[in-house]
Formats: structure tokens, sequence, C-alpha cells
């Protein structure tokens, strides 16, 4: 697999997992008691890994 299909991969992997960790947290919003605060926890908890992912290779 050549460099480019990798990034290529890599960018719509990172997408695709941006995009659930932000319905999470709309969808928890929605929801009210403990089940909607921790549904949003989870899309605020992979929105931030994903901040940790692009910001490492700035080290």
């Amino acid at each position: 697999m050549s460099e480019s299909a990798k990034k290529i991969i890599t960018a719509i992997v990172i997408l695709i997992i941006f995009i659930v960790c932000l319905a999470l947290v709309i969808v928890g919003q929605r929801n009210i008691g403990l089940s909607g605060l921790l549904t949003m926890l989870a899309g605020l908890a992979g929105l931030v890994f994903l901040l940790w992912l692009y910001n490492r290779q700035y080290k």
C-alpha cells in the first residue's frame, strides 16, 4: 500500500470517528438523565482523543 493511500484511509477513519463522536454528543443532549450524560461524555472523550492524535504530530 502506498503512502498516499495510507494517508487517505487514515483521514477517512478519523472523519468517521469524528462524526460518530459528534453524533454521540448530540444524541446525549436529547436524553435527560444519567444515560444522556454518559453518552455525551463518551462523545467528548472521543473528540479529546482525536485532538490528542492531531497534536501529537506537532511535539
